[in-house]
Order: structure tokens, then sequence, then C-alpha cells
């Protein structure tokens, strides 16, 4: 057996579950489950008729470089999304299956196992899959704190430098989960200086970079923020994005990953003997899916609705801050996480996240304390019987007045 297998933490929703065994919530309420990031939108009639019409594909094995059809439509979209030159579609973009699997695999590639002291760099909230890669890569992972205080924004110059020279990897996550927060132009120059100085690749998880609130103003991507700054050739940059939130597809587990070429090329050997290979079904279907962008704006408009309902529902007694991006509330709570959460779900049947649960002890501080991640991921309707259950709960256990709720 592997021995590192026994450094990985539960899962947050195994977590979750032993947290609320032997809770009965009210059995007239209906449950809501606000915990976990899975898209509840209808995936589009013509991504679904795009898959039935495509199942010849599964007459052949696929290319794990995947379809020329399909890399050519990322590298496409890449470059009206982001304006930027179209990555070259043979050399800097790879299919891959969603974008948990490639943000995992990326490290197994990247890192020698034989470096021992290797750290990799994951911010704090985060998604556990960047903690599982670092210790199944042989490195180790070193959280670097978003707190409230400093408007979610990681400290890249607080990290020492005899940690920099360790450092192998860097994840980031912008639109950020779970605290919904964008990287500017300032942060990433910064943090391509460091990995100038230093040589570690980043990889950036961009899987809720088309969720957000304002149609003017989309969230700056990686691939863009290097190209303004005159970076050609995107070096020791990847960037993964996926189908499973922008098209409400998280079946369908397709996505992609982008940028410098040496890089892929390492990523593309790796992959061939990991064998993750996309069904060319799905890598036609995806073709329609990256070609149109009607469904996605019309996605952004529920979660818009959804946002301002729940707001101004909740923001009264539990106090909210918008997020820049992506579909969750970061929410500060009185007391502890976890026993808000248990306590929301045993009175008014609605499942939050405990901030905690999303964070490891850090410098001193657990920064998801006191906080739950509140997933919008439903209809509007059940975000907003979701929004008047909690404005209750919240009022109830601050002692508010009925005429306050």
């Amino acid at each position: 057996m592997n021995p590192r297998l026994g450094l990985l933490k539960p899962y947050p929703f195994e977590r979750l579950r032993e947290l609320l065994a032997g809770v009965t919530p009210p059995a007239h309420l209906a449950p809501v489950n606000l915990s976990i990031g899975e898209p509840q939108h209808p995936t589009p009639a013509f991504l679904k008729e795009a898959v039935t019409a495509s199942l010849g594909g599964l007459a052949r094995y696929p290319l794990t470089r995947g379809l020329p059809e399909l890399r050519e439509a990322v590298a496409a979209w890449l470059a009206r999304r982001h304006g930027i030159p179209a990555p070259d579609a043979q050399a800097q973009v790879l299919p891959t299956l969603g974008s948990r699997e490639a943000l995992f695999a990326v490290a197994q590639a990247l890192l020698d196992p034989a470096e021992h002291d290797a750290l990799v760099i994951c911010p704090n909230p985060f998604y556990q899959i960047y903690e599982g890669a670092a210790l199944l890569a042989g490195a180790r992972p070193y959280f670097v704190n978003a707190t409230a205080e400093h408007g979610f924004a990681i400290d890249w110059d607080g990290v020492p430098d005899h940690v920099w020279k360790r450092t192998r990897l860097v994840f980031t996550c912008s639109p950020n989960n779970p605290n919904g927060r964008v990287m500017p132009l300032a942060e990433w120059e910064r943090l391509f200086a460091l990995s100038d100085r230093h040589g570690f690749a980043i990889v950036a998880d961009e899987c809720y970079g088309e969720i957000y609130f304002d149609e003017s103003a989309p969230p700056l991507g990686a691939l863009a923020a290097a190209h303004r700054l005159g970076r050609a050739g995107w070096p020791r940059l990847l960037v993964m994005g996926s189908l499973s939130k922008r098209s409400n597809a998280p079946g369908l587990r397709s996505g992609f990953v982008a940028g410098d070429a040496a890089l892929l090329e390492a990523f593309l050997l790796y992959r061939t003997y990991h064998g993750s290979a996309m069904s060319n079904t799905v890598q036609l279907a995806s073709v329609a899916a990256w070609n149109d962008e009607a469904h996605v704006a019309e996605n952004r408009r529920l979660y818009r609705e959804k946002f301002a309902a729940f707001f101004d529902l909740v923001n009264p007694v539990l106090p909210l801050s918008r997020p820049e991006a992506a579909f969750y509330y970061w929410a500060a709570v009185p007391g502890d996480d976890e026993a808000f959460a248990r306590e929301l779900h045993a009175q008014a049947h609605v499942t939050v996240l405990p901030g905690s649960y999303l964070s490891r002890e850090a410098h001193g501080r657990n920064p998801g304390r006191g906080h739950v991640r509140i997933a919008l991921v439903s209809t509007v309707a059940e975000a907003a019987e979701a929004g008047r259950r909690i404005r209750e709960f919240a009022g109830a256990r601050a002692g508010a007045p009925l005429a306050a709720r």
C-alpha cells in the first residue's frame, strides 16, 4: 500500500455526514441541500442532443491528445473569452475529464517524487484535491490563509523566502471557492514574478470562471493576465476549465488544460499511461458546448436572480458579502460553524457546509472557522425558500423580534 494514502484527510462531505448523523429535521419541511457545489440547472437540450448525435464515437478508442476539432474549439473559445491570441490547439490545449481529475493528475506529472522537501502552495480555504494531489505526488502542502480582514486576498509577500525556494507548484483558484474573489492583474503580476525568480509552475483552477454577475466585467483569467503582461507562451502556467459549471453538465466530465507547451508535453506523456482519454462521444458533444454562449448567459441570469433574492431575505439577520463570481455565499456565522450547520439542519432542514471543513489550521488559525459555505445551485424558488428558512433560523438564534425577521 502507498503509505501516503494515510496522510489524506476525510473529504468535507464525509465529515458533514458524520456531523449530521442522528439529526432528525422537521418532517414537514422538504430538504434543501446547499452544501455541495453541484449545478442543478437543467443541462441544455442542444448539448444532450449533441451527445446522442455523437454516439457513433463509442465504436472507437479515443486518443489521449483528443480530437483536433475539440482542441480547436477550446482554443477558439479561450481567444474569444479572454481576448488573447488563440493557443496552439496542437501544443497548448489538452482535453481532460473535467477539472478535478486534471488538478490531481498534473501534480503527479510535474513534481519529482524523490524530492522529499518539495512544497506545493495552496490557498486556505481551498479545494481539497489540491492537498491530496500534493501529498500523493510526494510533496507537502503549504497553506496561505485568505481572511475576511484582508478581503480574502492571498498574501504572496507574506510567504517566507525559504518556503519559495522549496516551492515547485502553486495552485490558484480564481474565481475562488469558497469566497468568490477574483485575482486582479497586480496580484497575477506579483505571482508571475515569484515564479520567474523561483521556477515553480502555476496551476490556475478556473472552473467557476463563467459564473459571474456583471455581464460587462467577466473575471480576469490567468492566460489573459499573462498576455497583458507580455508573457508570450504562458511560461510555467497551466489553466484548467470545465463544462460542469459553465454548461450545467457535471456528469459529462469534460474540461481542458491549456498553457505552457513544454508542461503540456510532459502532462500528455503522463496521461497516456494514466488512461485518461475522453470518450469520442463526449468530445464531439463538448465542441457544441464550447461553441455556444447563449446558454451560458442564461445560466448567469438565473444565478443573478437567485443571489439577489437570497441576499434580500437573509442579509438583514445574517450579514452576507456579495461574491465577485462563482455560486457560493461565504457567510460569517455567530459562534461555531459546525454547531450552526447542525442546528440549521435540525431546525430548518437546510444543509450548508461548515467552513472549517474547507480549511486547515495554518499560521495559528483555521481561516474557515466561523463561516459556512452556501451553494446556491438549485432553482430560484428553492433558493428563496432556503433564504426564508435561514432568515427565520438566524433571527431566532440571535433573539431578534419577529418584526425584524
